[in-house]
């Protein structure tokens, strides 16, 4: 049967709208059991060889839910030598049982259980035959066919190894999920959701029935344009080909792989949570066609926040750095269909093992925040037995967020923080006002560089495929002016309705306006779909052209005239405008745009549910989480488009305080903001009139009270506790200091120290200033601050900038006395350690490697800068 394009488009539409339409009412129950707390982070744990017992999976689940976890992502893996009799073949009897015993536990614990549906990456193992392997095509004797690719499942559990299955192929990915139909379905205990890692199978662009299916869907025989497909100089001919070709990749890769695991999976009473990136498709119907659509933050996305580190032997060149327009494509999709869960694998090699610091992570986890994400997934702990020497196993990629990390005792803060942003973020609805059309086909005119010479569209690298386009480079301009943006499929466009109140999508959240980037390609029926939400009265704006040509080769001038007919058509409608300065349109249709941004402030908006929430919003209340990831804005007076009464909230502190507000330009009020580098808050604008009388709170801002006060006085350090893993011998040292120094360089044994020390100081107030309330700056921390005054405690600085609040009246006329206990990380034990005990890089496939993956050797480290390394100040507080 031939598939005429609008049929082609209702296949992609096979989206579920309910995560639990195929489930049945005791499925959804049991499910219902294993959610654990989604606003708490959540972690993949290794299981490394399955070698695990249920005393130490109860032991482990109990430390994860007491250092504020919500739940735990299993993903079995290679296996640790030494070890081999303790392995348990995965799906086997005995491993369903610890399973079993892991999500009783979880729920005991108010943790949930997510499950890879396999082991390692991509799907596969032993039991996928010939038939199921994924393929790459080939020419023999002048015709297309398939051949195996003959790649392996990449680090699978011990006796898992095997072929990687046909992605494309529905009956391939059915034969493989069958397995878990006879052993995990049948297990009483279920996880909440089943996993699919980021598309990692090279090579593979082809299918048995590729032909068959590419004449189909497109409408003509592949083989009779040999010529063109093969065509390496990028003829009009081939760049059409290679359009269908590419088209057909992703409609196969949707209808093979996503639509029946999401089905499958629903009829078992699971979710899915899928990282579409790396595809070969539209991420945007990939990540669209989960319940829990995760993208992925690896490496350092090079922030310049002063005093941020970022490790100098991660190679950007090779592995790339995190970007938010990549992040969006799984925040957009959750937003237009209504998934309430967007989540991230999060600070994957973010820097060398034994070095990742709190203040390191929390600007990565601020960004995916920004970006949409609303359920952190760390990368990730790998299951240790509590009996194994420190550091324990290990996997090979950094970080570890497990037990024997060195900011384990402190991850608590971390997690404190991410789950009241998370709380905050996951009940309440996107708030964007633009559509930005994802023109994939002009993508595919351009050559791709990666194996098998498709478009694998990944995250590490957007400035190879994304950022050269017009549609990137629209949506960086966007970013930087304020919008709040999405983006939208060919195939998303066709499930958007108008109302009074702009283009309603699926979810029931609305935009005012489509915009379409300069364009080149596009599919006639895209232009039908847009000229019909025209007619209903929807604003669409093509950024200075129209489309020209139609996408695909066949009957290709027929339908290039087709275009150019709806585009004259669409242009004569009253709501659409072809724009020759596309950002004087938008502010002449009212879009609204935080100018603010400008100064690089990164920020979501969100609304409010209906009802007054948990959180205290009302149902008039528009939200932001702002994020100062730059090195521009400190304080000082903006303006919000949405107005009211304003008040900030801090995730950090957990306080909510109002702010100055003053009558500003054209309607809005401005608001004085305080974001230093490094610091994020919710602001929350509740419908009302905001009291410009507080003529006090303004005056406050232009003279605080007091000045500003550097600690002079000498220090004392004294090393009062190691690392309790770790077999390093004490250091019982001590030293008085006259100004503030890295500890590292007191003694050779303080070189190799991973443990807290104590700095303590007095600090002389002046009579009458001791009532005023101040924040306590302590410069550069190396790595995280536990601050008492006058025996007091004061709370603990872990990220940047590394400061508190000191109350009026906490500090006294006179002499007051303040320690800081400093802890560091584990890498300068690691020096030592690694010389001592090179035997606890025991594991098997790629073992133990170091951030440019070769093999890990700590022993030619030089010592990492540790302690209180100031200066230390006390500023008066202005609010």
């Amino acid at each position: 049967m031939k598939y005429s394009f609008p049929a082609a488009l209702l296949l992609l539409l096979g989206l579920h709208f309910s995560p639990v339409a195929c489930a049945q009412p005791q499925q959804v129950a049991q499910k219902q059991q294993a959610l654990g707390h989604t606003a708490r982070p959540w972690t993949y744990w290794w299981w490394m060889g399955n070698a695990v017992n249920e005393a130490d999976i109860t032991h482990q689940l109990e430390q994860f839910a007491k250092a504020g976890l919500g739940g735990v992502h299993i993903i079995p893996i290679y296996g640790v030598k030494g070890y081999e009799s303790k392995f348990i073949p995965f799906l086997s009897d005995k491993w369903l049982a610890v399973f079993g015993h892991t999500v009783r536990e979880g729920n005991r614990l108010g943790l949930g259980v997510d499950l890879t549906t396999g082991t390692g990456w991509p799907f596969g193992g032993p039991g996928v035959s010939t038939a199921m392997v994924a393929k790459e095509w080939k020419l023999v004797d002048g015709n297309l066919t398939a051949d195996p690719t003959k790649q392996q499942v990449k680090r699978p559990a011990p006796g898992a190894q095997g072929p990687v299955i046909d992605y494309f192929s529905k009956q391939a990915v059915e034969q493989y999920l069958h397995r878990f139909d006879s052993t995990l379905a049948h297990s009483p205990q279920q996880p909440r959701a089943v996993y699919n890692d980021s598309y990692e199978v090279y090579g593979a662009n082809w299918t048995d029935n590729f032909l068959a299916e590419f004449k189909a869907r497109r409408g003509y025989d592949l083989q009779s344009q040999l010529t063109a497909f093969l065509d390496t100089n990028q003829t009009e001919t081939s760049i059409l080909v290679h359009q269908d070709y590419h088209q057909t990749l992703s409609e196969l890769l949707l209808d093979g792989f996503a639509k029946p695991w999401d089905n499958w999976a629903h009829k078992a009473g699971y979710r899915t949570r899928n990282q579409a990136h790396g595809s070969p498709g539209n991420l945007i119907d990939l990540y669209a066609a989960a319940d829990i659509p995760e993208t992925e933050s690896f490496g350092s996305s090079r922030f310049p926040i002063p005093g941020l580190r970022v490790d100098a032997n991660y190679e950007v060149d090779r592995f790339g750095t995190p970007n938010p327009l990549a992040m969006k494509f799984a925040s957009s999709a959750a937003h237009l269909m209504g998934k309430p869960l967007v989540s991230s694998e999060t600070g994957t090699w973010l820097a060398n093992h034994f070095q990742v610091s709190l203040s390191q992570i929390k600007p990565q986890v601020d960004e995916l925040l920004a970006s949409g994400i609303n359920h952190i997934f760390y990368h990730g702990i790998p299951y240790s037995p509590p009996a194994e020497n420190w550091p324990g196993w290990s996997f090979y990629a950094s970080t570890n967020y497990g037990p024997t990390s060195h900011f384990w005792p402190h991850l608590p803060l971390l997690n404190q923080y991410i789950e009241r942003c998370q709380v905050r973020l996951q009940r309440s609805k996107p708030d964007n006002d633009v559509l930005v059309y994802f023109p994939i086909h002009d993508l595919w005119t351009t050559r791709a560089k990666s194996a098998g010479g498709i478009h694998q569209l990944e995250v590490h690298h957007v400035e190879r495929w994304l950022l050269p386009q017009p549609f990137g480079h629209l949506c960086e301009q966007l970013t930087e002016q304020g919008y709040a943006f999405d983006y939208v499929s060919d195939a998303l466009l066709t499930s958007l309705t108008v109302t009074k109140q702009g283009i309603r999508a699926v979810s029931g959240v609305t935009y005012q306006v489509i915009v379409v980037p300069r364009t080149t390609y596009i599919p006639p029926t895209t232009l039908r779909i847009l000229d019909k939400l025209a007619q209903q009265g929807a604003r669409i704006v093509f950024d200075g052209q129209l489309p020209q040509q139609a996408a695909g080769f066949y009957d290709h001038r027929a339908q290039t005239a087709t275009v150019q007919q709806l585009g004259q058509t669409l242009q004569k409608r009253p709501t659409v405008t072809v724009s020759a300065n596309l950002f004087e349109t938008l502010n002449n249709l009212g879009v609204r745009a935080e100018t603010w941004a400008a100064e690089g402030l990164s920020f979501i908006r969100k609304r409010q549910g209906s009802g007054l929430s948990k959180s205290g919003l009302s149902a008039d209340t528009t939200q932001y989480f702002i994020t100062n990831l730059g090195n521009r804005f400190k304080q000082g007076w903006i303006s919000f488009s949405a107005t009211g009464l304003v008040s900030q909230y801090n995730p950090l502190t957990n306080l909510t305080t109002a702010l100055p507000v003053r009558k500003g330009k054209n309607g809005r009020n401005d608001v004085y903001l305080s974001l230093k580098p490094g610091q994020s808050c919710f602001i929350n604008v509740r419908s009302g009139t905001p009291d410009f009388a507080d003529v006090a709170a303004q005056q406050r801002l232009k003279n605080p009270t007091g000045t500003s006060i550097l600690l002079k006085n000498p220090w004392h350090i004294q090393f009062i506790r190691q690392n309790p893993e770790q077999a390093q011998p004490a250091l019982n040292l001590s030293a008085a200091l006259p100004t503030l120094a890295d500890w590292t360089t007191l003694s050779d044994s303080a070189g190799y120290f991973s443990g807290t020390a104590r700095y303590t100081t007095t600090v002389n107030i002046l009579a009458g200033t001791a009532t005023s309330s101040y924040n306590l700056d302590l410069g550069d921390v190396r790595e995280v601050a536990e601050v008492r005054l006058n025996g007091q405690p004061l709370g603990t600085a872990w990220c940047i900038p590394f400061q508190l609040t000191i109350p009026a009246n906490r500090l006294k006329a006179g002499e007051n006395q303040l320690e800081i206990d400093v802890t560091n990380l584990s890498a300068n034990y690691m020096r030592l350690y690694d010389r001592l005990n090179p035997g606890w890089k025991k594991f098997y496939d790629i073992n133990i490697v170091d951030i440019r993956y070769k093999p890990f050797d700590a022993t030619r480290w030089q010592a990492v800068p540790s302690g209180l390394l100031g200066p230390v100040t006390l500023i008066p507080s202005s609010l």
